[in-house]
């Protein structure tokens, strides 16, 4: 019997030790499952004492590129996404909206934009002072081929009556389409010659914007109007030949409309400003290294007559240095809006893989050094926009420029 009592004796010590070698391996694997993330992950402090082989001077973002790589849960976004995203961080700590990055599909509509193409009937639409939409066709445009002319008015788009109660927009949107067989709008509209009713249908065409147009004008043939879209590698030569049109038709003055012109390049904008003035100053530039003088060195083809600007707050960048050298120079009067305020350069860099980064790289201040960026030029005659769209700011330079040819004609 002892030796039977000391065999199960036995064999319950064996059991309960095998229960406490299980309890405190269970145990164990507990605190593993619940305490893995603080065991796996690196603590601050080893993190931070990592060192990490830098190939571009950014340690912390490789850094924080290989514990990413080693840690994240989810599938991440490809290299070239992720180098984008760093791109975009670093230069939003640079605080100037003016320098950004752009990918390749943007950059290259930004290409197109540039190029100024569209599929439309290629006219542009004035709103006169009495409320009446006028057409003016570009040169070799399906509009001027189909006979449409300067001062032609509209009455109908697609039997649509159009009038001063429709936005621009709304308008030049029914005068563009796809250009395709067939496609078109039907105008009706006021022939300015004759008077009579016409309705014709014009096709839709690809249309290269000029970045200048220009007339004489109906309400005085004696006054040259010139409109600057934007500045670009060929407004310097459209700027000469529409200045040499029109002083073949003996005008007496100017009226240069810089309204909703965002800009451009800094050179040719330069060139433009000096067709209108005598030699001198156009503009200071200034980087972070130095400043200089843009200078004119010649006497410009419409330096001589009375000259009268309109601006309002879409006026922005180069067309704001076309303005304020005239208007400090004392060439001619700012008429319309406050402008847009933005005096600075940018330089743009096409990078490897066709996208882009623009980077402010100068600030200009106009001939008195009147600064230009977040502040814009105060025009001379202050108006407020007609609440129709009327364009009375081109009535009032119509206004101020008879009073001035009257003022010599005595």
């Amino acid at each position: 019997m002892q030796e039977v009592s000391t065999t199960i004796r036995a064999y319950r010590q064996s059991i309960i030790q095998g229960i406490i070698v299980g309890l405190g391996a269970g145990a164990i694997f507990v605190a593993g499952f619940l305490f893995r993330g603080i065991i796996s992950a690196p603590s601050p402090v080893t993190a931070a004492g990592q060192v990490v082989e830098s190939t571009n001077g950014f340690a912390l973002l490789d850094e924080v590129q290989s514990l990413v790589d080693s840690h994240y849960l989810r599938e991440q976004p490809d290299a070239r996404q992720r180098e984008y995203a760093a791109i975009r961080g670093l230069l939003g700590s640079l605080n100037d909206r003016y320098t950004f990055f752009i990918d390749p599909p943007v950059a290259q509509s930004e290409s197109d934009a540039l190029a100024g193409t569209y599929g439309g009937i290629g006219v542009q639409i004035r709103r006169a002072e009495d409320g009446k939409l006028v057409m003016y066709p570009f040169a070799d445009s399906p509009a001027e081929q189909v006979g449409i002319r300067d001062g032609d008015v509209i009455v109908e788009i697609n039997g649509q009556t159009v009038d001063i109660s429709m936005s621009q927009d709304s308008i030049d949107q029914l005068l563009r389409g796809e250009v395709k067989e067939g496609n078109g709008v039907e105008l009706t509209y006021i022939e300015a010659e004759t008077q009579n009713l016409q309705t014709i249908f014009v096709p839709f065409g690809v249309i290269n914007i000029p970045s200048v147009v220009w007339r004489t004008l109906d309400e005085n043939p004696s006054i040259g109007y010139v409109q600057i879209l934007m500045f670009t590698s060929r407004t310097p030569e459209e700027i000469q030949t529409a200045l040499a049109d029109l002083n073949n038709s003996n005008i007496r003055a100017y009226v240069l409309d810089l309204r909703n012109n965002s800009g451009g390049l800094l050179q040719e904008a330069v060139d433009v400003a000096a067709q209108f003035l005598q030699p001198g100053v156009v503009v200071y530039e200034r980087t972070h290294t130095n400043e200089r003088s843009l200078d004119s060195d010649i006497t410009g083809m419409a330096s001589d007559l009375p000259l009268v600007v309109l601006v309002n707050q879409g006026t922005a960048s180069a067309a704001e240095l076309v303005a304020g050298a005239i208007q400090d120079r004392g060439r001619g009067q700012l008429i319309g809006q406050v402008t847009y305020g933005k005096g600075s350069v940018q330089q743009i860099f096409r990078l490897s893989d066709d996208s882009s980064l623009h980077i402010t790289a100068a600030e200009w201040l106009t001939p008195a050094r009147h600064q230009l960026d977040g502040v814009g030029l105060e025009p001379d005659i202050v108006m407020s926009p007609d609440v129709n769209g009327r364009d009375v700011e081109l009535g009032e330079a119509i206004r101020q420029l008879n009073q001035i040819l009257q003022e010599q004609g005595s």
